[in-house]
This record gives C-alpha cells, sequence and structure tokens, in this order.
C-alpha cells in the first residue's frame, strides 16, 4: 500500500477546468487532457520513494496478481485515466487481442519504428475501454441504424447528402460510406458544406432534445472543431449519447467511437493502440479500419453498476484486462479484486486504508497502489474509484 502520483497529458483538446476540479488542483495555462495513474511506459506513475510504477513492478511481478500473470503476461493489465475535453477527440477504434498481436508482428517484420507516426500498432494488446461520466459527458459510440441516419440526413433539405447516405441500407453500406469517405473525402467536401449549412439553419427550429436537433447540434459541433473536414460525415453516422454524472458505457474491440465533451472516469487495457477514423489530421489507415472496426450498428448500452458491499459498485465489463468500481460511504469496507494489484483514486472527500496495522489518508487528489494477496479495508466518505484487473472477475 503506497502513495501514487499520476501523469497530466497535455493534448490540445483538453479542458482547462476539469481534471483540477476533480483532483482539486489549480489550472494552468496549458489545457489538461488525462490524468494517468498506471505502469504504461510513455508515462508511469510515481510512487513516494520517486521510483515508477513500471520498473517496481518488473521487479516485483507477483505484486501484479497470478491470474493476470498467468493469462496476460506480466505487465500491469490496465490503465486508469480521468478525462477532460473541451472538444471532439477523433473518431478512432482499437483492435481485438487477436489483431494486435498480428498487426504488432507485422509491423515489426516491415521494420516500422515503434515512434512513427504511420504505424498502428505500438503494442501487442488489445484497448477495450470504459467511461464513467463525472459531469455531463458526451461521445459518439457505435453507428447508428441505418434507416434512421437517411431519415435524420433527408430532414436536413440537403439534396446532396441525401445521395451521400443512399448506400446505407445496401448490403455492407455503413462501411461503404464510412470508408469511403476517409479514402477519398475530398470528393465530399461540397455535401459536407451543405449538411452544416442545413444544420446551423434547422436548429433555429428544431424541438430541443429530439433526435433531429442532437444530430444538427453534432454537425455543428463537429465543423466547429475540425473545419472544412469532411470527417464531419463520418461521425454523423454514430449514436450520440449523453451520460449524467455515475453513468457508464463500455466500448468493446472494434466500436467506432468519439468523445466530444466532459469530465470522466476512463478505464482501459494498458496499451497505446489507436486506430483513428476521421476527424484528425494524423494517420488513418482505411485498409486496416476496414478489418478491425465492427460495422454492426448499435448502442452497446449503458453499464448497470452492481451494489458489492454497502457503499462499494462495481462497474461489471467483459474486459479481462480491467476492473473498476466506486467506492462511496464504506465503513471498515474491504477493498475488492484483492486477487489484482490496484489502484485507488479520490475524487471527494478522505478515504483512510488500513492494511496490517498501517493506514493510509488520501484525500481529494490522492492516489494508491495496492498490490495483489494484500488485504485492505476503506473507511471514508466522498467518491473514490479503484482500478484492478479484471481476471479474476469479482
Amino acid at each position: 500500500m503506497q502513495s501514487l502520483t499520476g501523469i497530466i497529458q497535455n493534448y490540445a483538446w483538453g479542458s482547462f477546468d476539469g481534471i483540477p476540479t476533480a483532483l482539486g488542483t489549480a489550472q494552468t495555462d496549458d489545457p489538461q487532457a488525462e490524468y494517468w495513474l498506471g505502469a504504461h511506459p510513455k508515462a508511469p506513475s510515481v510512487l513516494a520513494d520517486g521510483s515508477t510504477l513500471d520498473v517496481f513492478l518488473a521487479e516485483r511481478p507477483e505484486l501484479i496478481g497470478q491470474a493476470s500473470v498467468e493469462h496476460l503476461g506480466d505487465r500491469l493489465p490496465f490503465l486508469l485515466k480521468v478525462l477532460s475535453a473541451r472538444q471532439a477527440l477523433s473518431l478512432q477504434a482499437h483492435p481485438s487481442r487477436a489483431q494486435a498481436i498480428e498487426g504488432y508482428a507485422r509491423e515489426n517484420r516491415d521494420d516500422i519504428p515503434l515512434d512513427y507516426p504511420g504505424r498502428n500498432y505500438r503494442d501487442d494488446w488489445p484497448k477495450p475501454e470504459a467511461m464513467i461520466a463525472l459531469t455531463e459527458f458526451h461521445g459518439l459510440c457505435g453507428f447508428r441504424d441505418p434507416a434512421r441516419t437517411q431519415e435524420l440526413f433527408r430532414q436536413l433539405g440537403a439534396p446532396a447528402a441525401d445521395d451521400y447516405v443512399l448506400p446505407l441500407t445496401e448490403a455492407d453500406g455503413i462501411a461503404r460510406v464510412f470508408l469511403q469517405t476517409l479514402a477519398i473525402g475530398h470528393l465530399f467536401a461540397e455535401e459536407a458544406e451543405q449538411v452544416v449549412t442545413a444544420a446551423h439553419a434547422a436548429l433555429e427550429t428544431a424541438e430541443p432534445g429530439s433526435d433531429f436537433h442532437i444530430f444538427c447540434t453534432t454537425a455543428v459541433e463537429l465543423a466547429r472543431d475540425y473545419p472544412g473536414d469532411p470527417g464531419v460525415l463520418a461521425g454523423l453516422l454514430l449514436n450520440r449519447i449523453q451520460l449524467q454524472p455515475g453513468d457508464a458505457f463500455f466500448m468493446p474491440a472494434g466500436n467506432m467511437h468519439a468523445y466530444l465533451r466532459g469530465t470522466g472516469i476512463e478505464i482501459m487495457s494498458n496499451s497505446d493502440n489507436v486506430l483513428r477514423g476521421g476527424l484528425t489530421p494524423k494517420h488513418v489507415d482505411v485498409d486496416e479500419l476496414a478489418v478491425v472496426v465492427d460495422f454492426t450498428p448499435g448502442f452497446p448500452g449503458l453499464i448497470e453498476p452492481v451494489e458489492l458491499t454497502p457503499g462499494v459498485l462495481h462497474y461489471p465489463t467483459e474486459a479481462p484486462e480491467f476492473a473498476v468500481f466506486q467506492l462511496t460511504t464504506p465503513t471498515d469496507a474491504a477493498v475488492p479484486a484483492e486477487a489484482s494489484a490496484r489502484i485507488v483514486l479520490v475524487t471527494e472527500g478522505t478515504f483512510t486504508l488500513t492494511s496490517d496495522g498501517e493506514h493510509l489518508t488520501l484525500d481529494k487528489g490522492d492516489s494508491a497502489f495496492l498490490g495483489a494477496g494484500e488485504q485492505v479495508t476503506a473507511t471514508g466518505a466522498g467518491q473514490a474509484f479503484l482500478a484492478a484487473g479484471g481476471l479474476p472477475i469479482p
């Protein structure tokens, strides 16, 4: 049981106040996009003695947990983040484990440097994700029913847009329209301009909160963040979702998604594999997306939390790499997932962790690392989040 300090990532799309509000820290002049807690080599967290968590666990793999090491290897399997966006991130999807293993090996055989901007696979791990909202949170997730998408585009009254979505309901229509937009997006500049112009006008009369109003709002917001980018059309093929604090959703391998705005707790596998699908100046590999992305329409749905004990909620997912819990008002409650390494982050109030007679008090913004096999109890009030490996599922 040791205190832990994460690393801020100052990406341009980040907000200025979201992470400082969540952690109780001072704002800076730079956007703060993500706060990383974990052992990813790109930004490993720092222990109380100044050592980094990746080096610490490399010397003590038993603290990761036997099941995780046996099934997934001697890497901490999860990465916990606070994420805060003030503008849309790129459309993106992540590979399955089999796809990551094959793609990573292939690009190694082709001698593509790990830091080359055109590389797709930085490691051989999948990257499933889940998001728990701390504030109102907006995102795009999964492809909308194609017939419904056609209806929404037609409501705009932009003839070129009608033609753009016409193939959607044909066999493989979603894949063909989406991938074509990325491959030859410059040919859809007129359609994108018509859609955005019509969406601006329609917002004056569309019923607030209606599907059409939300659709038009998305078009306007994406065009604001990525002016002149035909990828706006690709984004409009996805479901828009809005979370309230405490709501959560899961993104499995192959799910196309993008965060739009808001602050939340993100839990993912310990990977940096991202295949971008538009709304970005970065590398987009259309051929690889055609293999990785699941074009089946639908939204995976919100995660229904399960109360394990009073004050301890579990957000179940299908990911073997991670599990995530919320602590509210436990009284000498056993911290779950004892068989796994764990990271706890306090976002409200104060919690005291106790193990073998030792105590560690965590205030807002503080975090700690707990090793596998360490029996820990928690007492306090407020809100904290606990990340652990997903094997075995609690």
